[in-house]
């Protein structure tokens, strides 16, 4: 079974189209063909159907397939990864994946002096929602992750360090603006802009659903926006409130366009989980990359884990 079998394979399972896998390849159409035929028949089964005009989708056997194609892959780009940094050093490429909220001014300050630091080393970044994250490292798309909440992901190492406070926020105009410290009945009719509630609970739509339960708001109105920027946008114009990470808002309640609500009952935190593929090779460059992450994260230990 050659390599080249194996891309074939996985870039047409994750384009859906053997013409989108062939422009992302490089290659003809007819060569990607030629390569999952051959792949097939050492298989003994079919591994794509079409669905309609030039779109597939896996066959069973395919989705049988997929996570050995994806794993027989990543192993063989850790043999790369140590092979290059045994012979060039701290050299090659890392690629960070990280759910966009985490990337505020401390973090891409420390990037900054890690890759002045080393030059050789070239530092790719990804964003995504915690549950991609893991899917990104447990491919091998991604060296590292950082993510809200451990990953389940037996093929995945998580190690906490640190942790993300959530802060209730609401316009300057909004009624409850003045307030110094309200209960939770206060709330009683609010509604709420958060993100989507996705099956992996690390995100911040599972915290914000939670938490709600948590206070006795469960029934509360929500307004679902997929970005933390909107959703800020859309609290500054009376929306609704906001459950988000304190970090995220310093500029906001600096500028007075966002105010924070002292809301006892809605405190809470998200846990910050740094991961990475286990038995994947890691490079001194990776492991100094770790060290500094957790150096940085580390600092946003300021309220109880959520629970």
């Amino acid at each position: 079974m050659e390599l080249d079998h194996l891309d074939a394979f996985l870039a047409v399972a994750r384009a859906g189209s053997f013409t989108r896998a062939a422009a992302a390849l490089h290659l003809s159409q007819p060569a990607v063909s030629r390569r999952i035929d051959l792949l097939e028949h050492r298989l003994g089964a079919p591994l794509f159907e079409r669905v309609r005009g030039s779109s597939v989708i896996l066959t069973e056997a395919g989705r049988a397939f997929l996570p050995h194609g994806e794993g027989a892959l990543a192993r063989v780009q850790d043999g790369i990864e140590a092979v290059r940094a045994l012979v060039h050093g701290d050299s090659g490429t890392i690629t960070l994946a990280l759910v966009g909220t985490l990337a505020d001014t401390r973090l891409t300050k420390r990037l900054r002096r890690f890759r002045a630091a080393y030059p050789g080393v070239r530092l790719l970044l990804r964003t995504a929602n915690s549950a991609e994250v893991t899917g990104l490292v447990r491919r091998g798309d991604a060296m590292l992750g950082l993510r809200y909440g451990a990953s389940a992901d037996p093929d995945v190492v998580s190690l906490r360090i640190g942790e993300e406070r959530m802060i209730v926020v609401c316009a300057p105009e909004h009624r409850l603006a003045t307030r110094s410290r309200l209960k939770a009945a206060a709330l009683a009719g609010e509604p709420w802009v958060t993100f989507p509630s996705r099956p992996d609970g690390g995100d911040a739509g599972r915290v914000v659903e939670r938490q709600l339960a948590v206070a006795g708001l469960s029934d509360a109105e929500t307004v679902v926006i997929d970005s933390l920027t909107a959703q800020k946008r859309f609290v500054e114009s009376g929306f609704g409130l906001g459950l988000v990470p304190e970090s995220s808002a310093r500029e906001e309640l600096r500028l007075g366009t966002l105010r924070k609500l002292h809301v006892p009952a809605m405190r809470t935190a998200m846990s910050v989980v740094l991961i990475r593929r286990r038995r994947a090779h890691l490079t001194g460059a990776a492991r100094r990359l770790m060290t500094v992450l957790g150096a940085t994260l580390g600092a946003r230990r300021t309220a109880s884990p959520a629970r």
